[in-house]
């Protein structure tokens, strides 16, 4: 910049500067060019990618989330449309391609409308209209399920799996996710809550899809202490203590001098005379298992198993909090305080040798706040890909259980919000009338994609969507296993309301955010420093 003839320095050397029109072209091509990365992934007939990382970590996956977290995205823009992503797979784990399909598409519909000389603000306003209008829409739509109703559940959840590569055992793991999550219900205030936290996940390589099984209970990815205890307690009295079963050493420097060779030997038998005490509390209030958060000493090992007691040292701390939901106990920190109201319950507590690892199971919990799925599949990869999807189908569940309303898949349901939208724009006047119109043209991207996805020519597909849509077939959608038409609700193709409510919403927040930029200041990258001083070398790692 010149003042009166002087140049002022604003900016550091080196920074660039982009404005106006170029500011917003830039933005809105790098995010377009995002939703065309997942737009393949879309639908059961999805395309899978491959990622490979800077150490040569290979992932296969069609999970858009997954994708677009492990892309190193340079621009600001395009990471503006993976935060898309991210929250929506934070809100409802679902949804994610679907909500970038969609921002890309509004983005490339408003700069079809700023080359036109509608202002971005005005797009903004429009869009805002329509959104609100869509929303009214998809509440009308929207069917409620109940939570004991079974086969719709698993009609919901097998929709979200349709494009995930599980195979034959998309209904195992699809009933696996319906059991689970519905062990860990809670109710407050009147209204159902399920935490995914209290749904422990544990890959182990070997065996199929089809060996993976739910546990009214934890599994501890520990083994048992010490040989001499017992591999299985039935009818387990549980002790979860957060102590340590050890001497505890003081916290300042002591040392401590014996003259007396014998007084040895009585320093010795007092530290065990204490542990003894220890380990008899545990016995006295009726515990036969114990789970230790930190460690046990050698001799308080030897008198537990003397006791006939299975325990286990180490335990996480979030394991510890899925014991103490799981089996009713509770975490004690004292051993003075411990009593037999603190301890769990379990039918069964045993050390199991799965794959290469033990691991100790505690099942047939009575009335388990907790619960763990153990998943296996024969290669790496697929565990990998198995787990993601087994995340997808909890979120689901999860999501129906906080609002059990769902909507036609299929396209049907944007396809239905597009023709509502259309309808009602015309009582809106001036510009903001062509931003509702794009709108509505830019979340029939999901129906489109799925038909292009699937082989099938887009626009045969869209004229024949929109013309049963007009005549009240708010449920048609695309059946693309057969490229026909049909009614989504009797296909069993729903999916959750929330998911598609917040889709909209995160794609509209996004393309409002990057709209509104007209000026991208990037500051220069600082040089990678060669050597320390001339002559030196450079340090190797």
């Amino acid at each position: 910049m010149a003042l009166g003839g002087q140049p002022v320095l604003i900016l550091r050397e080196g920074t660039t500067r982009t404005r106006g029109r170029n500011a917003q072209r830039n933005n809105i091509t790098a995010a377009k060019i995002i939703a065309e990365m997942v737009k393949t992934t879309l639908g059961p007939k999805g395309m899978d990618k491959i990622l490979v990382d800077t150490i040569g970590d290979v992932i296969v996956t069609n999970d858009g989330a997954t994708i677009l977290e492990k892309m190193d995205v340079e621009h600001p823009a395009a990471k503006m449309i993976i935060e898309v992503a991210k929250t929506q797979d934070k809100s409802v784990g679902d949804g994610t391609t679907s909500a970038v399909v969609i921002a890309g598409e509004l983005l490339a519909k408003a700069e079809q409308l700023i080359e036109q000389k509608i202002h971005p603000s005005t797009i903004i306003t429009g869009y805002k209209k329509a959104l609100d209008l869509a929303l009214k829409r998809l509440n009308e739509v929207a069917t409620e399920v109940k939570l004991d109703d079974k086969g719709t559940l698993l009609k919901i959840v097998k929709t979200s799996l349709g494009s995930k590569s599980l195979g034959f055992g998309m209904d195992h793991i699809s009933n696996i996710a319906i059991d689970a999550v519905l062990k860990v219900v809670k109710e407050y205030d009147g209204k159902r809550r399920a935490d995914k936290d209290d749904i422990q996940i544990v890959k182990k390589m070997g065996k199929s899809i089809l060996e993976s099984q739910l546990i009214r209970g934890v599994v501890i990815d520990k083994e048992v202490v010490h040989p001499g205890m017992p591999k299985r307690v039935t009818n387990a009295k549980i002790a979860i203590i957060d102590a340590p079963f050890e001497i505890e050493k003081t916290e300042f420097s002591a040392e401590i001098r014996i003259r007396d060779p014998l007084k040895i030997k009585e320093f010795l038998d007092e530290e065990a005379r204490i542990l003894k005490e220890m380990v008899d509390k545990v016995v006295q209030v009726g515990a036969n298992v114990v789970f230790c958060q930190k460690g046990i000493d050698d001799v308080a090992q030897f008198f537990l198993a003397k006791a006939g007691i299975l325990a286990v040292r180490r335990v996480k701390r979030s394991d510890m909090e899925k014991l103490e939901k799981a089996t009713g106990g509770r975490i004690v920190t004292n051993f003075e305080d411990l009593s037999p109201k603190d301890l769990g319950e379990a039918a069964l507590v045993e050390e199991r040798k799965i794959g290469e690892d033990r691991m100790v199971f505690v099942e047939g919990c009575k009335n388990p706040k907790a619960v763990s799925i153990l998943l296996r599949a024969g290669l790496e990869r697929q565990l990998d890909e198995a787990e993601r999807s087994l995340n997808d189908a909890l979120m689901n569940m999860i999501t129906i259980v906080d609002d059990n309303r769902f909507v036609p898949g299929g396209g049907a349901v944007e396809t239905e919000l597009a023709q509502y939208i259309r309808e009602n724009a015309s009582k809106y006047s001036g510009k903001e009338q062509l931003a509702m119109i794009a709108f509505a043209e830019a979340i029939e991207a999901i129906p489109k994609t799925l038909a292009e996805n699937a082989g099938l020519d887009p626009v045969d597909i869209m004229s024949t969507l929109r013309s049963k849509h007009v005549d009240k077939g708010q449920n048609y959608g695309i059946n693309i296993y057969n490229g026909k038409v049909e009614d989504m609700i009797s296909l069993g193709v729903i999916e959750p309301f929330k998911v598609k409510a917040q889709a909209l919403k995160s794609s509209f927040e996004a393309t409002a955010m990057i709209l509104r930029i007209d000026d991208v200041v990037a500051a220069s990258k600082k040089k990678e420093e060669k050597g320390k001083k001339e002559g030196e070398m450079p340090e190797l790692d």
